[in-house]
């Protein structure tokens, strides 16, 4: 019992120039960054790690505290866009799978809180949600403190740890925040449809979060053995376990079990990940390693961009130099998923987007395939790993092909209005010959 303090006594643990590092999305520790503002009349230059925060927090929110506190964020979320403008939130640059053993290599925590599940009757806690880079930090940290939670879903994998390896013990009961379910739109469940067709029985799954993930989800129904190999799990897959359609008997490794890295979604998500054997959540070092996922044959990543160049270059998270969300594991699984037996990765987006004109004000229709890419755009996935393109006009195969036929496929796949354009945008910056 001499563990448990109260959330003022962890705040008093902290001090100026500390380094903090907090659980990705719905495993930070929620009481613990929603008070960490209160200390700013003892503290300065604390700098907070986060990855996807749910919450707006007035310690990263607030320019009043860009003295006190700085946030660095390895993929952001719309609280992290906004208040990047008080300059006190940047992003770190990774890819998932070495999110956690890079910025170790730059520096070690001070303090790691995130949420745990309630002590089981032998001593141990689950990590919940999520071990994406948490259990890397809490081994590193000098001080780890845990949020128990009663409505924490207690998870299996390799999420367990004793409370003999925790210092402090922060009692909480607040509503694991939730993230809703995007509704497919008409784009996104053609583009759910192709990349379905694509998807045979007894293949091993990855799929990402957004209205296209969600639409791909419902247009299984009718398959059959599909396993789970996934940096984030979702509730389509839970529904689609449920349904019998995920089994996860043809894999390779892990045999019958889905394997995730982290599980974000609505409630009924977490009620099937809590006490369910059947789910793994697992270091993110280790279910994201290009290596590990191609263990399972026929291994299958699907993931979303903002913006595709007519060489297969994929911008998925900034616009222009203006960071919106991050690299996470496209890289990753794109990569995994290709050197899988059998496997295939699959990048999706719209082909076009309703942008506003800053001369005009007006929002106009613009294409999201583009001869180059927009000045400072971060390549999120080289051109040298683009495995298939899908878009609302159809799916291309990229492996193996050279410039001249890239443009020519890509551009087969862009809306009709903008393809004779990009073909001359094309031949002007000099990517083909007149």
């Amino acid at each position: 019992m001499e563990k448990y303090i109260s959330v003022n006594e962890a705040l008093a643990l902290v001090n100026s120039g500390d380094y903090i590092v907090t659980g990705l999305g719905s495993s930070e520790g929620r009481e613990f960054m929603t008070n960490l503002h209160t200390i700013a009349d003892r503290v300065k230059d604390v700098m907070v790690s986060n990855c996807l925060p749910m919450g707006a927090y007035e310690f990263m929110t607030n320019p009043a505290y860009k003295d006190n506190f700085v946030t660095e964020g390895w993929f952001y979320t719309p609280v992290l866009r906004k208040a990047q403008a008080n300059g006190n939130v940047s992003f770190i640059p990774n890819h998932l799978h070495l999110a956690a053993t890079k910025r170790l290599f730059y520096r070690t925590p001070d303090i790691y809180v995130g949420i745990a599940s309630m002590p089981d009757k032998h001593g141990y806690v689950s990590l919940s949600m999520s071990n994406t880079y948490e259990m890397k930090m809490i081994k590193a940290a000098k001080t780890v403190i845990l949020e128990v939670n009663p409505n924490a879903p207690r998870t299996f994998g390799d999420v367990q740890l004793h409370v003999d390896d925790v210092d402090y013990l922060v009692n909480v009961d607040y509503p694991i925040p939730e993230l809703a379910d995007a509704e497919p739109n008409e784009k996104d469940l053609v583009i759910g449809k192709l990349i379905a067709d694509m998807i045979n029985d007894g293949d091993c799954i990855q799929l990402g979060i957004g209205g296209i993930p969600n639409a791909v989800a419902a247009s299984l129904y009718g398959k059959k053995d599909l396993g789970i190999h996934t940096e984030m799990l979702t509730s389509g897959m839970v529904k689609l376990a449920k349904a019998g359609v995920i089994t996860g008997k043809c894999k390779q490794t892990h045999t019958g079990k889905m394997v995730a890295a982290f599980a974000m979604g609505p409630k009924e998500l977490y009620d099937y990940i809590d006490d369910n054997p059947s789910v793994a959540i697992m270091d993110g070092g280790y279910v994201n390693d290009p290596y590990t996922i191609m263990q399972n044959d026929n291994q299958v990543s699907i993931n979303t961009t903002i913006e595709v160049d007519l060489t297969g270059q994929c911008c998925s998270e900034s616009i222009g130099s203006k960071q919106f969300s991050g690299t996470g594991g496209q890289s990753d699984t794109a990569v995994g998923a290709q050197k899988s037996k059998g496997g295939r990765s699959i990048i999706a987006l719209y082909s076009t987007a309703m942008v506003k004109n800053p001369a005009t004000g007006e929002r106009e229709e613009t294409s999201k395939i583009v001869a180059q890419l927009k000045p400072g755009a971060a390549v999120s996935l080289s051109r040298n790993d683009v495995d298939y393109l899908v878009t609302e006009y159809g799916c291309v195969a990229l492996r193996g092909t050279s410039i001249q036929e890239r443009v020519e496929r890509i551009i087969s796949v862009a809306h009709p209005k903008f393809r004779e354009q990009l073909r001359q945008e094309a031949i002007a910056v000099g990517i083909i010959a007149k």
